[in-house]
């Protein structure tokens, strides 16, 4: 069985032993539950499950970093009193291979302010991507392969 679904077992079974239902209770069984599957990592099998953990944590600190970041060049370019932007849309060569780590990757560029995930080729290789300034594709293309899909194939492979 896949030890994330025997830790929200865990969870759930701690939230009825102390029959509390409540979100903070249910997440303190989490957490006790991954502490215990710590503790017996060997005997289960668990070390890929907290690797992936911190790998997760890694990919939700990179995506709110970046999130900041491109929040911060998007206020700047509206608030300068001369917009030198060239928007355009660029094809992004796919590493990711799997629907969902493609879903995902294109979800994170669309929710990250001044770009958009637009359109997968049919053979699922290129993402189309339209951005705010497109000034620099090879430099985007580039940010993405070294941020997101790097990190999304971290933790998902």
């Amino acid at each position: 069985m896949n030890l994330y679904l025997i830790n929200i077992l865990m969870a759930l079974i701690w939230a009825a032993v102390t029959g509390s239902f409540s979100l903070a209770n249910i997440v303190f069984g989490f957490l006790l539950g991954a502490l215990a599957l710590y503790l017996i990592r060997e005997q289960v099998g668990s070390l890929g499950y907290f690797r992936r953990g911190f790998k997760l944590a890694a990919l939700a600190l990179l995506f709110i970093y970046e999130l900041i970041l491109s929040a911060w060049r998007v206020a700047w370019l509206v608030l300068s009193p001369r917009m030198d932007i060239k928007p355009g849309i660029f094809a992004y060569p796919l590493t990711v291979e799997r629907d969902f780590e493609i879903t995902l990757l294109a979800n994170l560029i669309t929710l990250t302010p001044g770009t958009l995930s637009i359109d997968v080729s049919d053979d699922r290789k290129t993402l189309y991507v339209h951005a705010i300034d497109c000034s620099d594709p090879d430099g985007l293309r580039r940010d993405i392969a070294r941020g997101f899909e790097r990190r999304i194939m971290e933790a998902f492979r």
